[in-house]
């Protein structure tokens, strides 16, 4: 029986209230998200309390999972930027292409097996485990600050292989449900649900963009209009492609997506801020009623065979298609490991799974139902427990964090420090103790941490204990002074830098060890280098966009003993040794000057090719 309207209404409203406390818990405990969302559907699922249960939702259900498919499906694909996608590695390219083969094939090819499935059932669950999705990917990035390489991969990938995913899982069904065999009636089947939607996904599209664009949407309340002319607009492209051809929602929200978020539409941040908000809801009520409605004979029904697939998917497929798609490109084995292990399965095939398990027993299917949500959901909860719970224990063990900076003072100079140093791909942690900055910061994206920087404890909460830069920024020198001292003698960083404001107390700073930067001299350089070298100035403003200086140590054996003449060659274009510096004296260097190891060696050229040279000179890093 189906919950009565008001029991109905509260029992929604408490599982948007349970998702939302689990998304701050997930901040408060740095572990992603879905790891709360989906522990909390089995506790109010029919297992434990029983407060959830398949009945519940009645013949709404499919509706509601239906809606909020559209809706996910359309945030992901908003954030498919293609000139991203042109600027991506390579591996980015393989991770979707080749490494989506890769996943379906072979995890077909094991459920068939291990399961004693039939082909098209087998192939349904593998083209819904191929994604990884960015409501699994972007709360664990969130909680490990890897290097933009390795985040930009994963991100695509799950924002790609969401889409794709589900639209071949899509006609998969269809192929299932009108019982289509032939390959030429497959292409039919898949070219006429592929057609409708991306038909009627850029009919919608058209018109929100000549409504957002050309149409006075109210001069005082624009952008609200805006966004829920955007809301609607995904949720009518579903409902209308659905109407045409059953299960073509999805290719209509997604091409929506791709296209709407690929024009220069105005209010973009408040549309997108809006629909990170209405996704961030639907995703925690979603995952938590799917989760709830899940009953362990499904998955203690699969036996063994169930655990053999969850774990070559993530033992063995996922790795493969890692390293097929990373081979020869810039990514240390560390991170590519990483990569391999930290691959869960999240929202779109468990909501995907669950609206076609609806409808398969509404067939009179049964038996292909029970197979399909218990071997999707059994990896997702093997996934997400091992994979998404331990991401920041596995990246700790491959040691692919970059290296963490605390900085003291979140004001302009502390903020703007962190935004060019997170722009590199680094680990920052602000500390600041007024309330306001902490807002103000927090608001620009960055993590902060509300303390009194003096206070060791503080410190050591930001995490200084395994900081290899102490930054303080600060506007007052006696706190400067203070936290450096602290820093050096109870954290031993590698380098302390401090802001000294009152150029006479440069000497006091210098004298504990510490790296002073007197704001006073720093302003006077930038004047003296504006006047006398504002080409130099103009391209260094450029740095971590489109110029880029590094320094590294020489400790590979690929710069030892060789001559700047033989490097040379083997740099990427537009990439040079500018500098080497030994034994305290930095030169230019000539083409003789043979490196030495410990010698430090600085890179000067556009981001892309400094960051090739990088992994080149120390391929550990």
């Amino acid at each position: 029986m189906a919950a009565g309207g008001g029991n109905l209404i509260t029992l929604v409203a408490a599982l948007i209230g349970v998702g939302v406390v689990a998304q701050i818990l997930s901040d408060r405990f740095r572990v992603p998200s879905v790891v709360f969302l989906l522990a909390s559907g089995v506790i109010l699922g029919p297992e434990v309390l029983g407060v959830v249960g398949p009945d519940t939702f009645g013949n709404a259900l499919s509706a509601i999972v239906g809606l909020s498919v559209a809706i996910i499906v359309f945030e992901g694909a908003f954030h498919l930027r293609i000139d991203r996608l042109r600027e991506a590695p390579t591996a980015t390219f393989k991770l979707v292409t080749v490494g989506a083969v890769i996943a379906f094939v072979g995890t077909t090819a094991v459920v068939h097996y291990a399961l004693d499935v039939g082909w098209l059932v087998s192939s349904l669950i593998g083209a819904l485990l191929v994604a990884t999705g960015p409501t699994v990917i972007a709360p664990i990035l969130e909680v490990v600050p890897v290097r933009n390489r390795v985040g930009t991969a994963l991100e695509t990938e799950g924002i790609v292989n969401d889409v794709t995913a589900a639209i071949l899982a899509v006609v998969i069904f269809e192929a299932i449900i009108e019982d289509v065999r032939a390959p030429g009636e497959l292409f039919a089947l898949f070219t006429q649900r592929l057609g409708t939607g991306i038909v009627v996904g850029l009919a919608v599209a058209g018109i929100v963009f000549y409504a957002l664009k050309y149409v006075d949407l109210s001069p005082g309340n624009a952008p609200q209009n805006a966004r829920l002319l955007v809301l609607g607009g995904a949720l009518v492209a579903y409902g209308a492609a659905d109407a045409v051809a059953t299960e073509a929602g999805i290719a209509a929200v997604a091409t929506a997506g791709i296209v709407l978020g690929n024009v220069d539409v105005p209010y973009e941040e408040e549309i997108t801020d809006f629909k990170g908000d209405v996704t961030l809801i639907v995703l925690s009520f979603v995952f938590i009623a799917l989760a709830a409605l899940l009953q362990f004979e499904y998955l203690l029904g699969l036996g063994l065979g169930g655990l053999i697939v969850a774990a070559v998917v993530a033992l063995v497929i996922r790795p493969l298609l890692v390293f097929v798609s990373t081979q020869g490109d810039r990514f240390t084995r560390q991170e590519r490991l990483f990569m391999s292990f930290v691959g869960p399965r999240g929202i779109i095939p468990a909501s995907v799974a669950t609206l076609f398990a609806v409808e398969f027993r509404a067939e009179g299917m049964p038996t292909e139902a029970n197979v399909l949500v218990g071997t999707v959901f059994l990896v997702i909860f093997l996934t997400v427990a091992f994979e998404a719970g331990l991401a920041r224990q596995i990246a700790e063990f491959l040691d692919v964090i970059p290296m963490r900076i605390i900085i003291i003072g979140s004001g302009n100079v502390g903020r703007t420090l962190a935004r060019r140093l997170e722009d590199r791909g680094e680990n920052v942690v602000l500390i600041e103790q007024d309330v306001n900055t902490v807002e103000k910061a927090r608001n620009a994206g960055l993590t902060v941490h509300h303390g009194d920087g003096t206070d060791t404890e503080v410190l050591r909460s930001a995490g200084a204990e395994n900081a290899k830069i102490v930054a303080t920024t600060t506007g007052d020198d006696d706190v400067n002074l203070l936290v450096a001292q602290l820093a050096e003698s109870k954290f031993s960083p590698d380098t302390i830098l401090a802001r000294v404001n009152n150029p006479d107390n440069v000497d006091a700073f210098e004298d504990l060890g510490v790296r002073a930067i007197s704001a006073v001299d720093a302003t006077a350089m930038a004047f003296d280098d504006y006047i006398e070298r504002p080409s130099l100035v103009n391209w260094m403003s450029e740095i971590g966009h489109e110029g880029e200086v590094q320094e590294i140590e020489v400790t590979s054996e690929e710069l030892v003993g060789k001559s700047v003449s033989e490097i040379g060659p083997k740099l990427p274009p537009r990439c040079l040794i500018a500098l080497v510096s030994r034994n305290g004296e930095t030169i230019v260097p000539d083409g003789s000057c043979t490196l030495e190891h410990g010698d430090r060696i600085t890179f000067i050229g556009d981001t892309e090719s400094v960051m090739e040279a990088l992994s080149f000179a120390h391929p550990e890093e």
